[in-house]
């Protein structure tokens, strides 16, 4: 379905009934790619999902993208759907989309759930790199794009084992607008640390890493762990994208997330 979210149309997938689950895709990606944990969790759950703005079948806005525009419209689709709480879930930018969505509404969250991301905020190169990338695709199109981030998805065995997954990926990327990457790249470069909700975070909290991941190293995984006390970590054998690499593994992941969040706790 498509919905109307502020000055936005945002292209939105709802799924099964019972506790909302919402699931955010990472960068330059789409809502496709948790398919799999979505099918398997919707027999359990209510399952939304929908495609950022500037990414997949979304309307690209003006930019930069910020965390804190992305996680209005969580809250705009949750409005639209009658949905008052749920357990909120980001892959990569979806998680710095999860961080800013229990900054402005932890009233709303019944569990967060970060996959393969870190807390903290850009360092002064990452910034640069991300400027120039979106300079690059300004002038070149996507392929700056899908070469620097297709080759770091995967651990190294999937590219020969699974060719087939990373063309899907490849195909995705490609669909993308490159005025909503070039707006999303500045976005993220632009986002704040996280590390100052660590003593906030009161809901069951999910940190999944993949043991193989280069773009988001598990030590940034195992601090968020560390450092937020309701806190479970789950170390996946995969690189950046445990729901294609090991998609049975995250699903059982988010499915104690579920069970946690349902369950009466404290603390």
């Amino acid at each position: 379905m498509q919905l109307t979210i502020g000055d936005v149309r945002l292209a939105v997938l709802d799924e099964g009934t019972g506790t909302a689950i919402v699931l955010l895709h990472g960068f330059p990606l789409a809502k496709e790619t948790w398919d799999r944990q979505a099918a398997a969790l919707a027999r359990v759950a209510r399952v939304i999902r929908f495609d950022l703005r500037g990414l997949g079948a979304s309307a690209v806005t003006e930019g930069p993208t910020l965390m804190e525009l992305l996680a209005g419209d969580v809250a705009g689709v949750l409005d639209a759907l009658s949905v008052e709480r749920a357990v909120i879930v980001g892959h990569s930018l979806g998680a710095y989309v999860t961080f800013a969505f229990f900054r402005m509404f932890a009233e709303r969250c019944l569990g967060l759930g970060i996959v393969c991301s870190r807390a903290v905020a850009d360092t002064d190169d990452a910034i640069a790199q991300r400027h120039a990338l979106a300079e690059r695709v300004e002038r070149e199109g996507l392929q700056p794009v899908v070469d620097w981030y297709l080759p770091k998805y995967f651990a190294p065995e999937m590219y020969e084992r699974a060719p087939e997954t990373v063309q899907r990926v490849r195909e995705i990327i490609e669909r993308s607008d490159p005025r909503g990457v070039i707006a999303m790249l500045r976005g993220m470069a632009a986002r704040v640390s996280s590390e100052d909700l660590f003593c906030e975070i009161d809901v069951p909290l999910r940190v999944v890493a993949g043991l193989q991941d280069e773009i988001a190293p598990i030590a940034f995984a195992r601090r968020i762990a560390r450092e937020v006390r309701s806190a479970k970590l789950d170390v996946l054998d995969c690189g950046h994208f445990p729901l294609l690499e090991v998609p049975d593994a995250l699903t059982a992941s988010l499915e104690q997330l579920l069970s946690l969040a349902e369950a009466p706790h404290t603390f």
